[in-house]
């Protein structure tokens, strides 16, 4: 017993792990490792948090901190609604980015710097692709315009659309039967 008691005293003894403090060596114990993530995401939101705890009296501080949270909301949902006015009124939409593509390069860029700066993005490099599909998307406003005014004539309250009054055209065309060289294969392979 006293040799088997020795070589695992060696190996393990004294409350250590010797097994263990060497695979450590090579890789990262996971619970330690797990415990300094967990310490350093805590840390994090702790200084998050320090953020809030000073408590704003002045109706100034209130004001500058609402409209501080106000662009990135309003050119989100403002975005949409342009989606949204797109499909609905397409003719109003199309004049209005008429009036955009009027717009200076300079002024582009200045804009874009503005917009750039203060959502830490590189909004400047890609303005003259914007540009670019703004000439696309307009190149294509009469094709809209024919298809629109071509969809309206079908809409329901366009007189005679919806003529329920039987046509001779129609009835020959739905009596006169046709040839079908598959129904007419078959037909000569039945017994």
């Amino acid at each position: 017993m006293g040799l088997i008691e020795r070589v695992f005293t060696g190996i393990f003894g004294d409350g250590r792990n010797v097994i263990v403090e060497t695979a450590e060596v090579f890789r990262e114990n996971a619970e330690n490792g797990a415990a300094r993530d967990a310490s350093v995401k805590e840390q994090a939101m702790q200084q998050f948090a320090s953020e809030f705890t000073v408590r704003r009296v002045g109706m100034f501080d209130r004001l500058m901190d609402g409209l501080n949270r106000l662009p990135r909301p309003l050119l989100a949902f403002g975005t949409i609604g342009l989606f949204i006015v797109a499909m609905v009124d397409p003719i109003w939409f199309a004049s209005r980015m008429q009036g955009i593509s009027l717009v200076p390069d300079p002024l582009w860029w200045l804009m874009g710097a503005i917009v750039s700066f203060y959502f830490g993005a590189r909004h400047q490099a890609h303005s003259q692709d914007f540009q670019r599909s703004i000439a696309q998307t307009l190149a294509r406003v009469p094709t809209v315009i024919a298809n629109t005014q071509q969809l309206d004539v079908l809409r329901a309250n366009t007189p005679q659309v919806a003529d329920a009054t039987p046509s001779a055209l129609a009835i020959e065309a739905a009596t006169t039967p046709y040839e079908n060289p598959a129904l007419d294969a078959w037909e000569t392979n039945q017994p």
